[in-house]
């Protein structure tokens, strides 16, 4: 049985649209390091469309370091019903029975979802997700969509590893707590 981790990088308000534009300060080798060791026990990737938008147009471009070598010869799947083609190199589009496809997914192999904040909320709807890793910037953005929870759903999360990282991101390691 593999796991299912999401991660992403997020603010104090728990903000994950973008990072591009706010995270950039608080970026460090140390997150490179991180990310890398998150990355590293992954077998595939599963993303929204809008995550895998924004990856398809940057990633497949890059080549020579361990993260794009990885994101690109790893398969990779895309939830979305709208999309008829994916044009990433082993990209696959999941457009029914989420749930199901994601379970028998995370059944065979070790799964790793990259932001996608609206995907996680089925997931964690559904009970599919074993970790959670985030990289929390010290900045509030005070709008923007938010990773965790943006219907005001209560869920409770145990912390399992915390490091501060050089820049200044808080690396957070966290498991669904147990009810």
């Amino acid at each position: 049985m593999g796991r299912l981790t999401v991660t992403a990088f997020t603010t104090l308000d728990n903000v994950a649209e973008e990072p591009q534009l706010w995270s950039g300060p608080f970026f460090s080798d140390a997150t490179v390091a991180f990310n890398e060791q998150v990355l590293s026990v992954a077998d595939s990737m599963l993303l929204g469309r809008v995550t895998y938008d924004g990856f398809a147009a940057s990633w497949p471009s890059r080549s020579g370091d361990f993260t794009a070598d990885k994101f690109n010869a790893m398969p990779k799947y895309v939830v979305s019903t709208t999309m008829d083609h994916a044009d990433w190199n082993n990209s696959t589009i999941i457009a029914g029975d989420i749930p199901g496809r994601v379970r028998a997914l995370r059944e065979r192999e070790n799964v790793i979802v990259w932001g996608s904040p609206t995907l996680v909320k089925t997931l964690m709807d559904e009970g599919l997700v074993d970790e959670y890793v985030l990289l929390v910037s010290p900045i509030v953005l005070g709008h923007g969509k938010k990773m965790l929870s943006e219907d005001g759903t209560r869920r409770t999360l145990r912390i399992v590893e915390q490091r501060l990282l050089e820049g200044g991101m808080l690396a957070l390691r966290m498991a669904p707590a147990v009810p």
